[in-house]
């Protein structure tokens, strides 16, 4: 499912004119390059100052130990969450949207859209550094989440972007006016389904021109999958500082390694795009909080704004229909299907996550929908037992080293 390493292919191109960069700007630039795909992983953001998360010494996981977790990835466990919150809310304030700014690809992301040509924009990252750049909101699917908007865990109640962002600041801890139970940013939990949003979406790929994959190591499941489901002859074209799954195993495929931001600006000035890319990029000096930047789009949208995670309102947009990118038409169509079945199986098994533990008694924020936030005393509560993990559990979104080895900006 698109992260297993295959035989390199060596033939000749049959879609391109060569496996190389110049070539792919003039594929750009053909009318037969109409809709294009985009999959972006934590090293687009890493130029912004945002850490990723397996870095050894400098990524997230390996400097969690102030936190005191059991284990690293525990900060992003729902159940842990739910006897232990504090470490999410600490991790959460260092990351919260507004403090950093949005890169070169970013930014080419976002004139990809100016120029009609992105189709959607896949992203594992929760820091919305896509939504700063410009990339229009119904471009972007968060396969993670992100911060964008913040739900009760347990009713699901949604609840205003300005007050969650004060209470994080501050270094509150959440509660719900309606239930009691916490709040959180809808970024994806070990023990959570991805969004609908997210395999809605999929089936867009067999349409597909062109799919760039950038920054992504290409580990994670059921993201990593992207990838096959795009046609045969479709190019791809992997921006990474290393090769990452199947990328070179199909005729089209073209491997360019280098820094990401590095090789946008080579890529944008063989389309002619530079000088857009610089005065784009330097729009985004000046940061909005996140909260004002959707009360924005909510202000000039026709209809009342749909948050990206919001998945019992956003509305299913129709499959269009593709043009044959292989001889057989009937046969890439159902190589396809059969894809989709299989990755949205494995959304819908969910994730299987033993409980984490902890002890803390925060403060803690009771906010309700459309009311000032109130600071309550928290209650005293029964130290949770010892984290487990459990050999057996097959989570749906697992790497092929570890099954606790996860992805999440």
């Amino acid at each position: 499912m698109g992260n297993q390493v295959s035989t390199p292919y060596e033939g000749p191109p049959v879609v391109l004119e060569g496996k190389d960069l110049p070539s792919v700007a003039k594929y750009m630039k053909s009318p037969a390059c109409r809709n294009v795909f985009v999959m972006v992983g934590a090293g687009v953001s890493t130029a912004a100052g945002i850490p990723d998360f397996r870095s050894p010494g400098t990524g997230l996981y390996s400097n969690l130990q102030r936190l005191n977790l059991p284990y690293p990835e525990a900060v992003f466990e729902i159940n842990y969450f739910r006897q232990n919150p504090a470490p999410f809310y600490t991790l959460a304030r260092e990351l919260y949207p507004g403090k950093f700014r949005p890169t070169l690809t970013h930014t080419f992301v976002k004139l990809l859209a100016d120029h009609k040509l992105l189709d959607t924009c896949f992203t594992q990252n929760i820091d919305t550094l896509e939504r700063q750049a410009g990339v229009p909101d119904d471009k972007i699917v968060a396969a993670h989440g992100n911060f964008a908007s913040q739900h009760c865990i347990d009713c699901h109640a949604s609840f205003d972007g300005a007050k969650m962002r004060k209470a994080i600041e501050s270094g509150d801890i959440v509660k719900c006016g309606k239930c009691g139970g916490l709040v959180k940013p809808d970024i994806v939990f070990f023990g959570e389904s991805l969004p609908e949003d997210f395999y809605k979406k999929v089936p867009r790929l067999r349409s597909a021109d062109l799919l760039i994959i950038i920054g992504t190591s290409l580990t994670v499941q059921p993201f990593a999958g992207l990838t096959s489901l795009v046609p045969e002859r479709c190019p791809r074209i992997l921006i990474n500082l290393d090769r990452a799954g199947d990328i070179g195993a199909r005729s089209d495929d073209v491997v360019l390694l280098g820094r990401c931001d590095e090789t946008v600006r080579k890529l944008c000035k063989e389309l002619g795009w530079e000088e857009e890319l610089d005065r784009e990029w330097g729009k985004t000096e000046s940061l909005k909080p996140l909260d004002e930047l959707l009360s924005a789009e909510s202000e000039t949208a026709k209809a009342p704004a749909v948050l990206p995670l919001d998945v019992t309102t956003t509305p299913s947009e129709p499959v269009p229909d593709v043009a044959p990118a292989v001889p057989n038409e009937h046969v890439e169509d159902a190589r396809v299907d059969a894809e989709v079945e299989t990755l949205t199986k494995q959304i819908e098994k969910g994730l299987e996550i033993a409980e984490g533990g902890g002890d803390h008694t925060p403060t803690t924020v009771t906010l309700a929908p459309d009311s000032e936030a109130t600071s309550v005393p928290a209650e005293d509560k029964p130290k949770p037992p010892e984290a487990q993990r459990v050999a057996d559990d097959a989570p749906s979104e697992q790497t092929e080293a570890s099954s606790s080895a996860k992805e999440k900006l």
